[in-house]
């Protein structure tokens, strides 16, 4: 069996997993790893002050450490100069890897030449302009197994009741955060799925610290009005047991990459862009802004409830 490197999310899985005390052999059954494997990792990749394994510290460990022992060109310039002429007459890295291995020649692969390509064009080369089309860096591939926001225990969206599924009460959520740009700064969006109404809080980072503690506020807030949250499957909610033992609410997490299964969510993050645009840096909107942006949202008329507005419909139907 091929060994994989482990993973940003996998890093998170094991961060959240020691959070909640889980065992190193549990983890490693999850992934699909090695038990010495997971804990080869977090030997490894715990930080130097304190011992504490924590996901993103441990990856910026790992992609330093991969810098620092990359190692030196593995191929002649004889045959990255015929790479290079196969470019230049418009052939595919991929047409090319298979047509040189197929005459037996030594090869880099296919994600090489790309990256060759990518470079090249970071110094004002121009192999690209012989490209159809370049492929993206990080894009999931087709039917590979979901590792966004993987946290043991999670509750899967499908185990919410009917009533949920129907909007058949007041006081079921949906939670996820809007980014903006150039910095960590972002928001926090909580939008009951009957009515409409929508929480909005800044935070300061997306984490799961933030994240739980902007949620904890609105649910204090409205206590008797929460029963249920359905979370995006980002890593900042990876702190949800705790809300579920302070406020006894239930939380439930939709498929990765299935945003339409938080519709009420995502409608309502595509409204706060009327006020916020994409590309945006948020840093200096304050909470006060959040909260003027909620009220003009919570008191604009619905097409959906008759051209009652949201605040309308929760006010009348707790």
């Amino acid at each position: 069996m091929t060994y994989h490197q482990l993973t940003q999310e996998e890093r998170y899985l094991i961060s959240g997993g020691l959070r909640l005390l889980r065992s190193r052999r549990g983890m490693a059954r999850e992934l699909g790893r090695a038990p010495s494997t997971v804990s080869r990792e977090i030997r490894r990749n715990a930080t130097a002050h304190d011992s504490a394994y924590r996901g993103e510290k441990a990856q910026s460990y790992a992609v330093a450490r991969r810098r620092r022992c990359r190692r030196g060109p593995q191929f002649g310039e004889a045959v990255l100069a015929e790479v290079e002429k196969a470019l230049r007459r418009r052939w595919s890295p991929e047409q090319i890897v298979g047509t040189f291995r197929e005459a037996g020649k030594r090869v880099p692969s296919h994600e090489t030449i790309y990256r060759r390509l990518r470079r090249d064009k970071m110094k004002g080369g121009t192999l690209c302009g012989y490209m159809r089309i370049m492929s993206k860096t990080g894009r999931k591939h087709y039917r590979s197994p979901a590792t966004r926001g993987v946290l043991v225990g999670k509750r899967h969206i499908t185990e919410r009741a009917v009533v949920v599924e129907e909007r058949g009460r007041i006081g079921d959520w949906e939670g996820d955060t809007v980014m903006g740009a150039r910095t960590q700064d972002c928001l926090l969006t909580i939008v009951e799925r009957k009515s409409g109404v929508v929480k909005i809080r800044k935070l300061r980072a997306r984490n799961a610290a933030e994240a739980t503690s902007a949620a904890a506020k609105v649910i204090k807030s409205l206590r008797a009005d929460f029963r249920t949250i359905t979370f995006d499957n980002g890593t900042e909610f990876h702190g949800y047991e705790q809300l579920e033992r302070r406020f006894g609410v239930t939380c439930y997490f939709a498929t990765p990459y299935h945003s339409w299964e938080r519709g009420s969510n995502e409608n309502v993050n595509g409204l706060i862009r009327q006020y916020l645009p994409k590309g945006l840096c948020l840093r200096k909107v304050t909470q006060a802004d959040c909260n003027r942006i909620a009220r003009a949202l919570n008191t604009r008329p619905r097409k959906r409830h008759g051209f009652k507005t949201p605040l309308d419909v929760f006010t009348r139907s707790r």
